[in-house]
């Protein structure tokens, strides 16, 4: 912690060029400039503040796993939401997030309240409850953020929001002694049961650890975490995120769907989720699970045995520098999920099918080179794609024509997860 003052003139004398240049894949340092001079215009500048960061993610491998303690493979991203905060000496925490109006949570009423569903402002208070819960002694403080992660994108700008106040609360509270996977748990855990959202624990993860990291859910309250070495710009790929200009909103039913089914499904084997299934035992069982849950549900059991396999397949062609195989592996996962999964189009839309409409446009101007899926969720969103980097040009040109310029969002994996800068 130091000045705003001092933070300003290091910031503008270039100290952390470097640092943001290697470390985050771009040069931040106009936007946390920005961010400090409105931080002043709303909050005292007396104090000393931190800096905070944290990033977006991409799902890479492991479509819909996690909520399953399934497997899969995710990387943090060069787009994220950055903080100035300060403790304020009083009972309230106030965040004056970019565009959006001020949250206030009174420390003294940290219980979940259902009329605060799909608010940041539950987000705010189920993070400091648990961090109460966990022994620290939290207080107020103000902050002021501004982010960069595009929203609906399937790049999860909640989970980054999430890491982000977790990061703050570590940093003014906590010496920074909670570690990013328990800041990942604190924040599913705001979604879970502040948010209302039954999440899994990737999006958190991914934003929180940083890097390409291969995680097994297994054991949900301590995941086994892998880093894995992932160069696209060696391999001669780009990452390309696509925004099918589809409305992201009002699809929590159609996303809680999915791990109610798949759950039930599990419970039949008397189990709680589909990681302790065998498939062989599922597979023998199909005509009594028609019968029971439908077929929807069945298609969904199946593509989870198969893409926790998949996600760990993934890993290990990275891990043995085998890039082909892992992009071959990558376009299976799609089919699956626009197959099994069926998390491509809304229920019962005719009408409206972007995410269909852009994954024929990836097969359409790839032309058999690379690879592409739907990306996260699903339903709406984004599409994901690995493009040969001799294609970049002629493949964002021609998708835009049709999704719309700046639609075709070019990224990096960041190498670092959610940070206090120093």
């Amino acid at each position: 912690m130091q000045s705003l003052e001092c933070f300003e003139a290091e910031l503008t004398n270039g100290k952390y060029d470097g640092y943001f240049n290697s470390s985050f894949h771009s040069n931040i340092r106009d936007r946390f400039l920005d961010l400090i001079k409105k931080y002043k215009e709303i909050f005292s500048a007396n104090g000393d503040v931190i800096l905070v960061s944290a990033p977006g993610r991409t799902e890479i491998g492991g479509n819909h796993t996690d909520h399953q303690h399934g497997c899969v493979l995710a990387g943090s991203v060069n787009l994220d939401v950055i903080a100035v905060a300060a403790i304020n000496n009083e009972n309230v925490i106030r965040i004056k997030s970019e565009g959006y109006p001020m949250d206030e949570i009174n420390l003294e009423d940290l219980e979940p309240d259902e009329k605060e569903y799909g608010c940041s402002s539950a987000i705010i208070r189920g993070i400091a409850a648990r961090f109460r819960q966990l022994g620290y002694d939290i207080k107020g403080f103000n902050a002021y953020t501004s982010s960069n992660v595009l929203k609906g994108s399937g790049l999860s700008s909640s989970a980054a929001f999430e890491v982000l106040v977790g990061n703050i609360l570590n940093g003014l509270f906590a010496k920074e002694q909670v570690s990013p996977v328990e800041i990942a748990k604190i924040g599913q855990y705001a979604e879970n049961v502040y948010f209302g959202k039954p999440c899994g624990l990737m999006d958190q993860m991914a934003s929180s650890v940083g890097g390409a990291v291969f995680i097994d859910f297994k054991n949900p309250d301590e995941p086994l975490i892998k880093k894995i070495d992932f160069d696209l710009e060696k391999e001669g790929y780009a990452l390309c995120i696509i925004d099918t200009g589809a409305d992201h909103a009002d699809l929590t039913d159609e996303y809680a769907s999915i791990p109610k089914e798949m759950k039930a499904v599990a419970e039949y084997f008397k189990k709680d989720v589909l990681r302790d299934v065998q498939k062989n035992e599922f597979l023998a069982e199909i005509p009594k699970l028609r019968k029971l849950y439908g077929d929807r549900a069945l298609l969904r059991a199946y593509h989870f045995l198969n893409e926790n396999e998949r996600a760990q397949k993934e890993a290990e062609a990275l891990e043995k520098n085998n890039f082909e195989e892992f992009l071959e592996l990558v376009k299976h996962s799609g089919y699956s999920s626009y197959m099994y999964l069926q998390n491509v189009n809304v229920t019962g839309s005719i009408a409206e099918q972007a995410v269909g409409v852009v994954l024929s446009l990836c097969e359409e101007f790839l032309d058999g080179k690379g690879a592409y899926r739907v990306h996260g969720g699903g339903f709406a969103g984004t599409v994901q794609a690995f493009v040969p980097l001799d294609m970049l040009d002629d493949f964002r040109e021609n998708i835009e024509k049709i999704v719309g310029s700046g639609n075709c969002h070019v990224l990096s994996i960041r190498p670092i997860g959610g940070t206090v800068i120093k």
